[in-house]
């Protein structure tokens, strides 16, 4: 259960900073494609040109960054639902009602 709900969460987390910030990391591919130049837009100042290889890394990081926070959340979702290892527990090990060694050692 534990595993299910983690993956659930790193994925939303992924989705949600791609949502979110994605739009930012799109227009390094466009400009460069397209024009061949690429430049870094403030509100306070005129484009500025730089070097669309920079920006395209970045986009690179941005992405894989996203893509290891979807990635591992499918892991854990997929661990999760095949766990049945919680379930494996030694008998020795069992704590609680159903255990008859503690049944015993109340006797004493």
């Amino acid at each position: 259960m534990r595993f299910t709900i983690i993956g659930i969460i790193l994925m939303f987390i992924g989705f949600l900073i791609l949502g979110g910030f994605g739009h930012n990391y799109q227009a390094a591919t466009l400009e460069s494609n397209e024009f061949g130049t690429c430049y870094e837009y403030s509100d306070n100042s005129p484009p500025v040109e730089i070097n669309c290889s920079f920006r395209i890394f970045d986009q690179t990081i941005f992405f894989g960054l996203v893509l290891g926070f979807i990635v591992i959340g499918v892991i854990f979702l997929i661990k999760g639902v095949k766990g049945d290892w919680d379930n494996k527990v030694k008998p020795e090990d069992m704590v609680g009602p159903g255990n008859n060694q503690n049944d015993n050692s109340d006797k004493d």
